[in-house]
């Protein structure tokens, strides 16, 4: 475990750059929301798109892969809204701490940090998680809170869920870069040596960015926060461990990649999502500055304990 955590403390060390940054208003908050935009919506999406279009389909979308995700994230996000009914929470606040549960930071950290520790074809099955966490389960609890409060489904709900993917630049950057790969054309060099460079910044860029954000986080609600954060960390990977393992069973170096992303702290966005629909914003702030900081010891024994050599 010593040698993993020592690979991933740098990782972690730009996180906490970024928060000391912040903290002490060296970065404003105005810088990180800028240096968030850069990342979202050009370096990241940069490196997603480059990634994506020197993949096949094929390389992504595994059918098993799929299934052992959807099952173990379905799962946990079932727990996440169970214990909250059980607390009697309403169904939009069991729906945020559902995500809490169940989304983890693929976006910001898994993609840079994973391929980095993992290696290249560890690509593949982390682009299908992000796309599964955001076509699905975002697009869920859009469905859950919206049907919650207006009691009913129309066709301007599904009207707005799509433009909200379309207007996702990772969701765009994944279907761009397969609409490349499947002409089969590829990249040209220099096109290909454009977006590498662009992409490049994504690691360093969107680890400061999420430390920079987290030192606008308060940390209340910490009981909630605690359980959901235990749940993201240690139950999600271990229920996605089930269905890569057993229930759809893959080759050790796919299920361990599927495992460590899914071991990831609670995503940022859902902070965003609980700002937007105004549903308990404190205890997603706390699960999210919560998890990330014992994500430095849970990431490390997670993929020490998972992690197989690439085929």
């Amino acid at each position: 475990m010593l040698a993993i955590f020592l690979k991933t403390l740098p990782f972690f060390g730009l996180i906490g750059l970024g928060y000391g940054a912040a903290r002490t208003r060296f970065f404003s908050p105005e810088a990180t929301a800028h240096l968030t935009k850069f990342v979202f919506y050009f370096a990241l999406s940069a490196m997603l798109f480059r990634f994506s279009a020197n993949l096949t389909i094929d390389e992504i979308f595994d059918p098993k892969l799929a299934s052992a995700y959807l099952w173990g994230t379905t799962f946990a996000y079932a727990i996440g809204m169970g214990v909250a009914f059980w607390r009697r929470q309403d169904a939009c606040t069991a729906a945020i701490e559902a995500q809490c549960a169940a989304i983890g930071n693929t976006g910001f950290l898994g993609v840079p940090m994973l391929a980095l520790l993992l290696g290249q074809e560890a690509v593949g099955p982390i682009i299908l998680v992000l796309s599964i966490d955001l076509i699905v389960f975002s697009s869920a609890l859009t469905l859950i809170v919206t049907g919650a409060r207006e009691g009913t489904m129309s066709l301007r709900v599904f009207r707005n869920l799509g433009i909200g993917l379309l207007k996702n630049p990772m969701v765009v950057s994944i279907a761009l870069g397969l609409g490349v790969s499947a002409t089969g054309l590829g990249l040209h060099d220099v096109l290909d040596s454009f977006f590498a460079t662009l992409g490049a910044a994504a690691t360093p860029g969107a680890l400061f960015a999420i430390g920079a954000s987290l030192a606008g986080k308060s940390a209340e609600k910490l009981q909630v926060a605690a359980w959901l954060s235990f749940a993201k960390l240690i139950l999600h990977p271990l229920f996605v461990a089930i269905g890569v393992y057993i229930l759809f069973p893959v080759d050790a170096y796919r299920a361990s990649v599927l495992i460590a992303a899914a071991s990831l702290p609670v995503a940022g966005n859902v902070f965003i999502l609980a700002q937007h629909y105004g549903v308990a914003p404190q205890r997603v702030s706390a699960s999210i500055l919560i998890s990330t900081a014992a994500s430095i010891v849970t990431v490390s024994a997670i993929i020490a304990a998972v992690a197989v050599q690439a085929p």
